[in-house]
Protein backbone atom coordinates (compact mmCIF):
# COMPACT_ATOMS: atom_id res chain seq x y z
CA UNK A 1 0.00 0.00 0.00
CA UNK A 2 1.39 3.36 -0.79
CA UNK A 3 2.06 5.98 1.90
CA UNK A 4 -0.06 9.04 2.00
CA UNK A 5 -0.25 10.74 -1.07
CA UNK A 6 1.90 13.29 -2.55
CA UNK A 7 -0.69 16.92 -2.10
CA UNK A 8 -0.54 17.93 -5.29
CA UNK A 9 -2.06 14.24 -6.67
CA UNK A 10 -5.97 14.44 -6.40
CA UNK A 11 -5.99 10.65 -6.17
CA UNK A 12 -5.13 7.22 -7.55
CA UNK A 13 -6.84 6.69 -10.87
CA UNK A 14 -4.94 3.22 -11.35
CA UNK A 15 -3.70 1.19 -8.18
CA UNK A 16 -0.19 -0.66 -8.29
CA UNK A 17 -2.33 -4.02 -8.52
CA UNK A 18 -4.14 -3.39 -11.42
CA UNK A 19 -1.28 -1.55 -13.00
CA UNK A 20 0.76 -5.26 -12.16
CA UNK A 21 -2.15 -7.36 -12.92
CA UNK A 22 -2.84 -5.58 -16.81
CA UNK A 23 0.94 -5.86 -17.56
CA UNK A 24 0.89 -9.43 -16.84
CA UNK A 25 -2.17 -10.01 -19.57
CA UNK A 26 -0.43 -7.81 -22.20
CA UNK A 27 2.62 -9.43 -21.72
CA UNK A 28 0.74 -13.10 -22.05
CA UNK A 29 -1.33 -11.37 -25.30
CA UNK A 30 2.02 -10.22 -27.02
CA UNK A 31 4.16 -13.18 -25.89
CA UNK A 32 1.68 -15.52 -28.00
CA UNK A 33 1.68 -13.30 -30.66
CA UNK A 34 5.52 -12.81 -30.54
CA UNK A 35 6.17 -16.48 -30.56
CA UNK A 36 8.91 -17.96 -32.54
CA UNK A 37 9.90 -13.84 -33.27
CA UNK A 38 12.38 -11.78 -31.68
CA UNK A 39 10.35 -8.78 -31.63
CA UNK A 40 12.41 -5.10 -31.31
CA UNK A 41 10.52 -2.96 -28.50
CA UNK A 42 11.03 0.94 -29.29
CA UNK A 43 10.05 2.96 -26.28
CA UNK A 44 9.81 7.22 -26.46
CA UNK A 45 11.83 8.35 -23.74
CA UNK A 46 11.50 9.29 -20.85
CA UNK A 47 7.52 8.38 -20.07
CA UNK A 48 7.63 4.86 -21.26
CA UNK A 49 10.81 3.33 -19.41
CA UNK A 50 8.97 1.91 -16.37
CA UNK A 51 5.90 0.43 -18.25
CA UNK A 52 8.71 -1.29 -20.51
CA UNK A 53 10.31 -2.12 -17.87
CA UNK A 54 7.95 -4.42 -16.29
CA UNK A 55 6.57 -5.05 -19.60
CA UNK A 56 9.50 -7.05 -20.62
CA UNK A 57 10.18 -8.79 -17.36
CA UNK A 58 7.02 -11.01 -18.34
CA UNK A 59 7.28 -11.38 -21.94
CA UNK A 60 8.21 -15.40 -22.88
CA UNK A 61 9.61 -14.56 -26.17
CA UNK A 62 13.32 -12.88 -26.49
CA UNK A 63 13.36 -9.16 -27.41
CA UNK A 64 15.26 -6.91 -28.14
CA UNK A 65 15.26 -2.69 -26.70
CA UNK A 66 15.89 0.40 -28.38
CA UNK A 67 14.77 3.93 -27.34
CA UNK A 68 13.65 7.40 -29.21
CA UNK A 69 13.06 10.44 -27.64
CA UNK A 70 10.80 12.83 -29.80
CA UNK A 71 9.87 16.68 -29.49
CA UNK A 72 7.33 18.98 -30.81
CA UNK A 73 8.27 22.61 -31.09
CA UNK A 74 6.98 25.65 -32.12
CA UNK A 75 7.10 29.14 -30.05
CA UNK A 76 4.49 28.71 -27.52
CA UNK A 77 4.14 26.05 -24.70
CA UNK A 78 1.17 24.64 -26.67
CA UNK A 79 2.61 21.85 -29.15
CA UNK A 80 2.61 23.20 -33.06
CA UNK A 81 2.00 19.32 -34.13
CA UNK A 82 5.21 19.35 -35.13
CA UNK A 83 7.29 16.73 -34.12
CA UNK A 84 11.26 15.75 -34.40
CA UNK A 85 12.95 13.43 -33.36
CA UNK A 86 15.85 14.17 -30.95
CA UNK A 87 17.14 10.60 -30.28
CA UNK A 88 17.14 8.05 -33.09
CA UNK A 89 17.41 4.02 -32.93
CA UNK A 90 20.82 2.34 -32.58
CA UNK A 91 19.00 -0.81 -34.46
CA UNK A 92 18.10 -0.94 -37.71
CA UNK A 93 14.47 -1.36 -37.98
CA UNK A 94 14.63 -3.10 -41.10
CA UNK A 95 12.92 -5.98 -41.89
CA UNK A 96 12.12 -6.32 -37.93
CA UNK A 97 8.80 -7.01 -36.00
CA UNK A 98 8.64 -3.51 -34.12
CA UNK A 99 6.27 -2.95 -31.47
CA UNK A 100 6.34 0.72 -29.92
CA UNK A 101 5.80 0.31 -26.19
CA UNK A 102 3.96 3.74 -25.40
CA UNK A 103 3.39 5.13 -21.59
CA UNK A 104 0.53 7.44 -23.11
CA UNK A 105 -1.73 8.34 -25.93
CA UNK A 106 -3.13 11.96 -26.34
CA UNK A 107 -3.66 13.67 -29.65
CA UNK A 108 -1.80 10.53 -31.24
CA UNK A 109 0.44 13.79 -33.41
CA UNK A 110 3.89 12.20 -31.68
CA UNK A 111 2.72 8.40 -31.88
CA UNK A 112 1.68 9.07 -35.62
CA UNK A 113 4.67 10.89 -36.51
CA UNK A 114 6.81 7.74 -34.90
CA UNK A 115 4.51 5.14 -36.74
CA UNK A 116 5.31 7.03 -39.77
CA UNK A 117 8.95 7.54 -39.41
CA UNK A 118 9.30 3.61 -38.50
CA UNK A 119 6.91 2.48 -41.66
CA UNK A 120 9.53 4.44 -44.22
CA UNK A 121 12.33 2.19 -43.12
CA UNK A 122 10.90 -1.02 -44.05
CA UNK A 123 9.98 -3.01 -40.76
CA UNK A 124 8.46 -6.87 -41.25
CA UNK A 125 5.69 -5.29 -38.60
CA UNK A 126 4.74 -2.57 -36.18
CA UNK A 127 1.98 -2.70 -33.74
CA UNK A 128 1.67 -0.62 -30.72
CA UNK A 129 1.68 -1.45 -27.19
CA UNK A 130 0.31 1.91 -24.94
CA UNK A 131 -0.35 1.48 -21.37
CA UNK A 132 -2.87 4.70 -21.49
CA UNK A 133 -5.06 6.10 -24.01
CA UNK A 134 -6.86 9.50 -23.52
CA UNK A 135 -9.59 9.35 -26.81
CA UNK A 136 -11.34 12.17 -26.00
CA UNK A 137 -8.31 14.14 -27.38
CA UNK A 138 -7.39 12.71 -30.19
CA UNK A 139 -6.36 14.90 -33.50
CA UNK A 140 -5.25 11.74 -35.34
CA UNK A 141 -5.87 8.15 -35.55
CA UNK A 142 -3.82 5.97 -34.29
CA UNK A 143 -3.70 2.14 -34.04
CA UNK A 144 -3.19 0.59 -30.97
CA UNK A 145 -3.24 -3.24 -30.83
CA UNK A 146 -2.47 -3.47 -26.99
CA UNK A 147 -3.84 -1.23 -24.70
CA UNK A 148 -3.80 -1.20 -21.14
CA UNK A 149 -6.19 1.29 -19.74
CA UNK A 150 -8.54 4.23 -21.47
CA UNK A 151 -8.99 7.16 -19.33
CA UNK A 152 -10.66 9.99 -18.74
CA UNK A 153 -8.99 13.63 -20.14
CA UNK A 154 -7.29 14.22 -17.01
CA UNK A 155 -3.74 15.32 -16.47
CA UNK A 156 -2.14 11.65 -15.01
CA UNK A 157 1.11 11.21 -13.39
CA UNK A 158 3.22 8.36 -11.59
CA UNK A 159 4.32 4.88 -13.16
CA UNK A 160 6.69 7.08 -15.38
CA UNK A 161 5.12 9.83 -16.45
CA UNK A 162 5.61 13.39 -14.74
CA UNK A 163 4.97 16.55 -14.73
CA UNK A 164 8.09 19.29 -14.80
CA UNK A 165 9.97 15.93 -14.10
CA UNK A 166 8.29 14.79 -10.80
CA UNK A 167 5.73 12.10 -10.01
CA UNK A 168 7.58 9.59 -12.35
CA UNK A 169 8.54 7.19 -9.38
CA UNK A 170 5.01 7.14 -8.03
CA UNK A 171 3.74 3.01 -8.25
CA UNK A 172 0.42 4.19 -9.36
CA UNK A 173 -0.97 6.45 -12.06
CA UNK A 174 -2.72 9.56 -10.22
CA UNK A 175 -4.86 12.48 -11.17
CA UNK A 176 -2.66 15.77 -10.61
CA UNK A 177 -4.64 18.29 -8.98
CA UNK A 178 -5.64 21.01 -11.45
CA UNK A 179 -3.69 23.85 -9.59
CA UNK A 180 -0.78 21.70 -8.83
Amino acid sequence: MPGPLPPEVEKILISQQALARRVKQLAAQISRDYQGLRPLLIAPLKGAFVFLADLIRHLKVPVEVDFVRLASYGASTQSSGQVRITKDLETSPAGRHLLIVEDIVDTGVTLGYLIDALRQRSPASLKVCALLDKPQRRRRQVGLEYLGFTIPDQFVVGYGLDFGEKYRELPFVGILRREG
